[in-house]
């Protein structure tokens, strides 16, 4: 699956198109297991690839958004990186009680990986 996100997102970029939202909720799984990228409700066609707009959801949000920096394409490979940690382990790498630490751990980039993943 993985690997079909990341082929997606490889023409959706060659088209200057970042989804800026790439989640579980946002894929569709179809009838022959092949997956589709949904809700484009946050994409931006960017043909300078340099936004701004912080934009997506919390625990999916990467370190140049929540920093209000400008932001391109590698926002979405951002979000594949998360995606693959939620699917391995069941909760966003940087899940917390409260928005303000999240953003914190989102910032520092600090993950915790559980002891059964190796």
């Amino acid at each position: 699956y993985m690997y079909q996100i990341a082929d997606a997102l490889i023409y959706l970029h060659s088209k200057q198109v970042i989804h800026r939202d790439i989640k579980p909720e946002n894929l569709l799984l179809g009838a022959f297991g092949e997956v589709k990228i949904a809700d484009f409700g946050w994409s931006v066609h960017a043909p300078s690839l340099r936004r701004q707009t912080l934009c997506g959801t919390l625990d999916y949000l990467p370190p140049e958004m929540v920093e209000n920096k400008r932001h391109d394409e590698k926002v979405d490979h951002w979000c594949i990186g998360v995606l693959c940690f939620e699917l391995l382990v069941g909760r966003p790498p940087f899940e917390s009680q409260t928005n303000s630490d999240t953003y914190k751990k989102i910032v520092s980039c600090y993950i915790k990986f559980p002891e059964y993943v190796s």
